[in-house]
């Protein structure tokens, strides 16, 4: 993109030289002086456009460009001497690698981390669209960052991530939080050195918002947590267009990075010791789809990635249309390949499923299913769940209590029906009442939990193999990590462990987690 283009964008922002700028406190000032309808008014002059399904149903595939050239710009690599950041993340997996992304910029400018609000110049909300709740969590944050931006007026305070892609939420910071210096969205994470440079020299809140998909930048830096797990991104966006989800608007069409690069990352990853990657993507199992030159998928990329000398690789979300008979034909070759599976069916009624655009029916799912236990024998199964989507009968809800216990999920993150704006499903005229959703949810839940706990059961007894993570969060004592099957186990053991693959003896079975003691005393702590 050339420098006309970008200013086509949608953003508000005047860059001076560090001689001519005012201090932050006059402009703080300046900006509560200015009428929220000017800013609005401003901010739409620009070629920002809010979602739009009609629009993102004919994208094309045209114009992804894969970039390796990187970097920080000269005047901005050491703007973050002696300062502090902070990063609040909502949501998914992608959210918490997109934070490590702009963690691992940040740090390259100069900055470092900090848990301590009070302590940071830069303080980042790394947002989520899913669900109302999220959206009423990162308002709730902003109001309380309001004294602190008082109190320190120099503070840059950011919004990004996928609620800065909606109109709607970009309008109401601008008309109730005048505190927000920064807004900018998914695509263009790796503008964040030039955005940080225009929030503290600009005169004017900085709002940068591209509806275009961003190209795919490689060779960006990550500040990962930890050095034992890492995500691995492996293409971006979504085109399903679910009825409820707003994903396909926030993040984008479908971008497949380059299998050569995914490799590279993740043999990077292995020579530096991290013992298991999980593979990320919107729609994670129609990676490839959009490759014009090949037909290579998920399935060969597990197949190349399985050659690799790490213990574990897992990938998710999973979206059963594209889960197909090359994926569990290489799943099933086992080793560092697990058999834990995230597969969201959303519903077990195929009538709903049809209203939700979901394009498979309950017998489709049951039939993957099928396949998947045929390959994979001891595969562990856990799903998403959708309740209440507008106008759900009780028997559909019940077709998906039979579900439910016909595939024997072993866990199942469940949510009520949240309408978001710009998605088809929020326009629907609902008639069920909150109450009988949220006693639906109940029951679903009941059902859930027993079968977890009754799945947690067959591990007692058993020696399983535990990558150790860390400490137990309710104890520092005690040693907690995860199996092959995504079991938490704890146990008590030296903490020179941690990072380490060990065998433990389970003792104790509970609903979502399993106690244990080592099986054995590895050579190194005896």
């Amino acid at each position: 993109m050339n420098e006309d283009e970008r200013k086509q964008q949608a953003q508000i922002k005047q860059p001076e030289n560090s001689s001519d700028v005012k201090s932050a406190a006059n402009n703080m000032e300046r900006l509560q002086n200015t009428s929220s309808d000017d800013l609005i008014s401003k901010y739409f002059e620009t070629s920002y456009e809010p979602p739009n399904l009609s629009k993102a149903r004919k994208r094309g595939r045209d114009d992804i460009k894969v970039h390796y050239d990187f970097g920080i710009p000269e005047d901005m690599e050491n703007i973050g001497q002696d300062k502090k950041f902070l990063i609040r993340t909502y949501g998914c997996q992608m959210n918490e690698h997109d934070t490590e992304v702009m963690a691992g910029i940040l740090e390259e400018m100069g900055y470092t981390s900090t848990d301590d609000k009070t302590e940071a110049d830069v303080i980042l909300l790394n947002t989520c669209a899913i669900r109302e709740n999220a959206e009423n969590k990162v308002f709730g944050e902003i109001g309380h960052l309001k004294a602190l931006k008082r109190e320190n007026p120099d503070l840059i305070l950011g919004v990004c991530g996928c609620m800065s892609q909606e109109e709607g939420v970009v309008n109401r910071i601008l008309k109730k939080h005048p505190q927000i210096d920064l807004i900018f969205g998914t695509h263009n994470i790796h503008r964040l050195p030039q955005l940080i440079k225009d929030a503290i020299f600009g005169k004017e809140k900085v709002i940068e918002v591209w509806s275009k998909e961003g190209d795919i930048i490689e060779n960006l830096p990550k500040a990962r947590k930890g050095s034992v797990k890492a995500w691995v991104n492996i293409m971006y966006g979504c085109d399903k267009f679910c009825t409820y989800c707003i994903v396909p608007m926030t993040r984008g069409k479908e971008r497949s990075r380059h299998p050569e690069d995914i490799i590279q990352e993740v043999r990077h990853l292995t020579a530096q010791g991290y013992k298991e990657v999980t593979l990320l993507g919107q729609n994670v199992n129609a990676y490839g789809k959009d490759f014009d030159e090949s037909d290579y998928g998920l399935g060969d990329l597990m197949d190349d990635l399985h050659k690799i000398d790490i213990p574990r690789i897992r990938f998710t979300t999973s979206h059963p249309r594209d889960f197909d008979d090359r994926l569990i034909e290489v799943l099933s070759q086992g080793g560092n390949l697990l058999d834990h599976i995230h597969l969201p069916v959303q519903s077990g009624s195929s009538r709903i499923l049809k209203k939700m655009n979901r394009r498979y029916t309950r017998e489709d799912y049951l039939e993957l299913v099928r396949k998947i236990r045929e390959a994979m024998p001891n595969a562990t199964l856990t799903t998403d769940i959708i309740v209440g989507f507008p106008n759900e009968t009780e028997e559909q809800f019940e077709e998906t209590m039979s579900l439910v216990e016909e595939v024997g999920f072993e866990s199942a993150f469940t949510f009520i029906y949240s309408p978001r704006e710009g998605t088809p499903a929020a326009r629907k005229e609902d008639s069920i009442p909150e109450d009988v959703k949220k006693q639906r949810l109940y029951r679903l839940n009941e059902l859930v939990n027993k079968q977890s706990a009754e799945s947690m059961q067959q591990y007692k007894g058993e020696i399983v193999k535990v990558l150790v993570e860390g400490e137990s969060k309710k104890d520092p004592d005690v040693l907690a990590g995860y199996t092959e099957r995504n079991k938490l186990v704890n146990f008590r053991a030296p903490k020179s462990l941690i990072g380490q693959l060990i065998d433990v003896e389970i003792t104790e079975a509970r609903t979502w987690s399993l106690n244990g003691v080592m099986a054995e005393t590895p050579a190194e702590v005896k």
